[in-house]
């Protein structure tokens, strides 16, 4: 399994998340084109899996363990599902990057909207990635979730113009109240 942690480096030095078990989310299957990864996905991921491990969280990662779904099928469904409930059982606080689709929805991401459900349902906090508001045309279920569980967004397009900072301040303030014990 990939849980990365790091002492801290330029940029992060500000928000310190160490203790803090932050599993970051998103499309894979539906992320792959025909001979890579989506690249703005992909350099958004990076982004945050890099900040948040450089700020001192230990940071469980699908996208980093497959390398960016290169990797993907060396692993079945049942292995896939086992370590991604563990780390959700595991991690303090969730956060799915749910970019946009062209039809006015966000990206399809099964696996991300049932670790979603996870999530609610164990008591975590959710830091969804994401335009916002939320698109018109994401599920009811989406965009309802914030009514019946601890959830906040950071807005995708900041994030990729101003870097992560927002979402390590977040992490930061969240993290504290909703770290758990093993």
């Amino acid at each position: 399994m990939s849980e990365t942690t790091s002492g801290g480096a330029p940029g992060t030095s500000l928000v310190d998340l160490s203790g803090l078990r932050v599993f970051v989310g998103g499309p894979i299957q539906y992320a792959l084109g025909h001979d890579s990864f989506h690249p703005p996905l992909r350099d958004t991921i990076q982004a945050i899996v890099t900040a948040v491990t450089e700020a001192g969280a230990t940071v469980f990662s699908a996208h980093v363990v497959e390398r960016f779904g290169r990797d993907t099928p060396h692993f079945s469904p049942e292995d896939v599902s086992a370590r991604d409930l563990d780390w959700m059982r595991r991690c303090d606080v969730f956060v799915p990057v749910l970019p946009a689709d062209d039809g006015g929805g966000v990206m399809r991401t099964d696996g991300t909207h049932i670790e979603m459900g996870w999530a609610s349902a164990l008591g975590r906090p959710i830091v969804m990635v994401t335009p916002l508001p939320v698109p018109a045309g994401a599920s009811h279920l989406l965009r309802g979730l914030p009514s019946v569980a601890d959830v906040g967004g950071v807005d995708l397009a900041e994030l990729r113009r101003d870097g992560p900072g927002e979402l390590l301040l977040r992490l930061g303030k969240v993290g504290r109240d909703a770290v758990v014990t093993p």
